[in-house]
């Protein structure tokens, strides 16, 4: 029986900013940062099983890479369920070759939904009745929909999505919007113009549409990637050109739809989205065992349990342990992670600690 939604996780990003925890082989999916023992990309297939009505409706695309760390932390997915990507060419393939494929199983007029296996989100019920809001705005309207995160915070690290006419409202009374524009970036000034307006959403990277739709439009917009998928599926990948869903399909389309949510949203992209998550009266976010004189607003992870950090003096500071690796960085910098991997890439002798 199909469901109503076939949800497919996007399980191939790196997550560098979470270095020296994130790995090339063990990339941020695979780890688990809220001291549960799931991984982000466990806790996301347990989020979207309900939808899926159950393992056989669940689908992952990976790179060829992660492959097996996806099989060991989800050993109930179908082995056809797992899309493996001979090389990651971006999302706009990932998702143009799951569209296809999920086609082929349910036939074009299946709803699939695509999810980053990364994100934490709140609130299960509201997830719920919002996918199946999205669902309907799918059909009722042959739209491509986004789900829009209501700020919280004047960010430049997300792209915005901007509000156009209200469509209605769907499922449990949520209202839907045409997409007026999607935005890169901002600058702070302009981040905060956004969100005075109350027209704008974070872009979360989330996903709904009727197959026949999406791929409809991706053959008038970015034929360069459909077409050689639908000619020579997976062996043409290499020739395929690198682009974001959001360049090659969404920023084009005069078929997105914007549904603003309601749950709790955190993309994690770096350790301080720890903090946010797991901050307490204490002083410090302790993921690790910790002693500590005149030490606040820091943040401990140790990946060996019987590993000790001790500090003096410090503030507003990450302190990570991971093997042979221990990262110290001023909170309001982590997002410079990146620039030493760069660094430690030119160094032979540190090869293996990417």
């Amino acid at each position: 029986m199909t469901p109503s939604l076939v949800p497919i996780i996007l399980a191939g990003g790196k997550g560098e900013r979470f270095w020296p925890l994130s790995r090339k082989h063990r990339p941020k999916q695979f780890l688990s940062l809220d001291g549960t023992g799931r991984s982000l990309l466990q806790t996301t297939a347990d989020r979207l099983l309900n939808t899926a009505q159950g393992w056989d409706n669940l689908w992952v695309v990976t790179a060829s890479h992660l492959a097996d760390g996806v099989r060991e932390q989800l050993p109930e997915l179908p082995d056809a369920n797992l899309l493996v990507e001979p090389e990651g060419r971006d999302t706009a393939p990932a998702v143009a070759w799951s569209t296809l494929e999920v086609a082929k199983r349910y036939g074009d007029q299946v709803i699939a939904g695509f999810f980053p296996a990364d994100h934490w989100i709140a609130d299960q019920t509201i997830f719920e009745e919002t996918l199946a809001a999205a669902v309907e705005v799918a059909k009722t309207e042959a739209a491509i929909v986004t789900l829009g995160i209501t700020p919280t915070h004047p960010a430049t690290g997300y792209g915005y999505i901007e509000q156009g006419d209200k469509l209605g409202l769907y499922g449990a009374n949520y209202p839907a919007f045409k997409v007026d524009r999607f935005t890169e970036k901002p600058d702070s000034e302009t981040a905060q113009q956004f969100i005075e307006s109350g027209r704008f959403s974070w872009n979360g990277g989330m996903f709904v549409f009727q197959a026949s739709v999406a791929l409809n439009e991706l053959k008038r917009h970015a034929p360069e990637i459909l077409q050689p998928l639908e000619t020579d599926g997976i062996a043409s990948y290499s020739m395929i050109p690198k682009k974001s869903i959001d360049y090659a399909l969404m920023e084009k389309t005069d078929r997105a739809c914007v549904l603003p949510v309601q749950f709790g949203w955190d993309d994690l992209g770096d350790w301080g989205a720890i903090e946010r998550l797991l901050k307490t009266d204490n002083p410090n976010v302790e993921l690790a065992q910790h002693v500590g004189l005149d030490t606040q607003g820091a943040l401990f992870y140790a990946t060996n349990e019987d590993d000790l950090i001790v500090t003096i003096g410090l503030e507003d500071t990450v302190i990570v342990r991971d093997g042979k690796v221990t990262l110290i960085v001023k909170k309001g910098r982590t997002q410079e992670i990146k620039s030493v991997l760069k660094m430690l890439h030119d160094r032979p002798e540190f090869k293996d600690l990417l």
